[in-house]
């Protein structure tokens, strides 16, 4: 018996096609017209076609991904099901999966996909890409291995990858740590696991008043104190290095947190975790014990979601902290 997957299509560029008149790229496909597109799909699964949107991905927000978690566990629950995968715009495709990631705990895999090309485009990429995402729905190897990303062959954790380029096939990569596997032809391959598991966050609300700060040469606290005044509930600070700011952006820093706003600081280095290394004035150790909360090596939207999650589910200092910090500084 063929085993049943449930593909939930939600827009991007996989659905898309170029307009005669505006000479780019606009949604335009169903979900039954994209698998037309996969050869023999008939004999490769029982697929159930999932119409829920069809809209760039920047349209995404996080009440959408909170939604989308909720439909994605109709199936979920379903012990005819052995796998979901959901078809989204590479532009967040990682800050969804990673809000799924944090949100669901379930064995079976869901796996998110997309294309860099439209279907006007010549090396429409979105069938093959869909096709390895089901593969990799179907494989008893995938179970447990969280919410995962499949694109140009490579399958990589939610936690990890990061897009990397604007318009390379390739785009989707884990920098630090490679792929967890691939799909090579008909066959599955994990080669690791992911470097941690998520910790799962069982909330059904979410605060989506949380912001995120790239910190540059030479700036100073007017970001934060614009955010202070608007009684943010959350701020994420993606700071140079080892997690270093100028010493301009102190005094605004202590305030935020003096005011109740919780404050969590990643790096923008692509590679590596922040730490307390540095005491001099704007330096990891000397945020650090202002009450920063360290985010290891999470980028910055990622952050941000996490950050999204927890404050919905519990808005306590020390249950963040933990939530950031227990498995990689305790």
């Amino acid at each position: 018996m063929k085993q049943k997957v449930a593909i939930i299509f939600t827009g991007g560029t996989i659905s898309m096609r170029v307009d005669e008149n505006t000479k780019a790229a606009v949604p335009a496909l169903g979900g039954h017209e994209i698998i037309a597109f996969v050869n023999d799909i008939d004999n490769l699964a029982d697929v159930i076609i999932d119409d829920y949107i069809s809209i760039p991905s920047p349209y995404i927000t996080p009440i959408m991904m909170l939604e989308l978690s909720k439909h994605v566990m109709t199936y979920i629950n379903r012990d005819d099901i052995c796998g979901v995968v959901i078809t989204h715009g590479t532009d967040t495709l990682e800050e969804t999966a990673y809000f799924l990631d944090l949100k669901i705990k379930t064995p079976k895999p869901i796996i998110l996909v997309g294309a860099m090309r439209s279907v006007s485009e010549l090396g429409y990429d979105g069938p093959s890409n869909l096709v390895a995402a089901i593969r990799c729905a179907m494989a008893k190897e995938a179970r447990n291995k969280g919410v995962m990303v499949v694109m140009n062959g490579d399958i990589n954790a939610s936690n990890e990858v990061m897009k990397t380029h604007t318009m390379a096939l390739d785009t989707f990569k884990s920098l630090e740590f490679g792929p967890l596997g691939i799909v090579d032809d008909d066959k599955v391959f994990f080669y690791r696991n992911s470097t941690h598991i998520s910790s799962h966050i069982p909330t059904e609300y979410i605060e989506p008043d949380v912001h995120l700060i790239k910190v540059v040469s030479g700036m100073d606290g007017e970001l934060i104190e614009f955010l202070i005044a608007r009684q943010v509930k959350g701020i994420v600070i993606e700071a140079l290095g080892r997690g270093n700011v100028p010493p301009m952006m102190v005094p605004s820093i202590t305030k935020a947190i003096d005011s109740g706003i919780i404050v969590v600081l990643v790096s923008r280095c692509p590679k590596g975790r922040v730490a307390d290394s540095y005491g001099y004035l704007g330096g990891s150790k000397k945020l650090r014990e202002l009450g920063v909360i360290f985010g290891a090596n999470i980028s910055g939207q990622k952050a941000r979601i996490k950050l999204i999650l927890a404050l919905g589910y519990n808005n306590n200092y020390d249950y963040i902290k933990s939530l950031f910090e227990d498995e990689y500084y305790n």
